[in-house]
């Protein structure tokens, strides 16, 4: 197909798709002419996983090309798919946050993290540190309540990691983890405002 059905097929503007290839995040068509080149089906699928990681998950353009590098050439182990989710997830810290507290955290709960990535624990303690900072205080038990709901999120989602083939696990992985996180904030929101009505209903508090 031209570029022009790409488009069609895709719902992507053909301004866009040029920008696309400019920035190697579509791969080249094959050349026809001087000037012109022709598209398959795999350029659409790779359009809409483009779509869906800058439009839907709001990543840069930046972000998105790592992972989609990472798409194209996935780590030989399936516990390094992570990483590359979360690399673009989770903003770099600065090499001196202290994680010990977390770590303690992590030994009480029994996570293994052993070569986990630090920047999750410092987002972690960082996320601590901003709660303290503000003057608030989470009732007591409410931190090991979070993480036993995280760890039963997270085991259903590593349990549900095809292994078939390396591509569908990156897929996988991947779209599962960046485009999921807005689903949990939304869901957890919802769950809020349930519990809430369960609890107070129409009352003033």
């Amino acid at each position: 197909m031209r570029i022009s059905q790409l488009s069609r097929e895709s719902t992507v503007p053909v301004a866009t798709i040029k920008y696309y290839l400019r920035e190697r995040l579509l791969h080249e068509g094959q050349l026809t002419s001087a000037t012109q080149a022709s598209y398959d089906e795999s350029h659409v699928r790779r359009l809409r996983l483009i779509r869906a990681l800058i439009v839907g998950a709001g990543l840069s353009i930046a972000v998105t090309r790592d992972l989609l590098d990472g798409v194209d050439a996935p780590p030989e182990s399936g516990h390094d798919l992570l990483g590359i989710a979360h690399h673009a997830l989770i903003a770099p810290t600065a090499a001196d946050v202290d994680t010990t507290a977390v770590d303690a955290l992590l030994d009480q709960w029994g996570w293994d993290t052993h070569g986990c990535d630090s920047a999750a624990k410092a987002a972690v303690a960082g996320a601590i540190d901003g709660i303290r900072a503000a003057g608030f205080e989470l009732p007591e038990g409410m931190l090991d309540t979070y993480a036993g709901a995280m760890h039963t999120v997270a085991s259903a989602e590593i349990a549900g990691v095809p292994t078939d083939s390396a591509e569908a696990a990156v897929h996988y992985v991947v779209l599962g983890t960046v485009l999921v996180e807005p689903l949990l904030l939304a869901l957890r929101r919802l769950a809020q405002q349930s519990a809430s009505r369960a609890r107070f209903g129409a009352m003033p508090l």
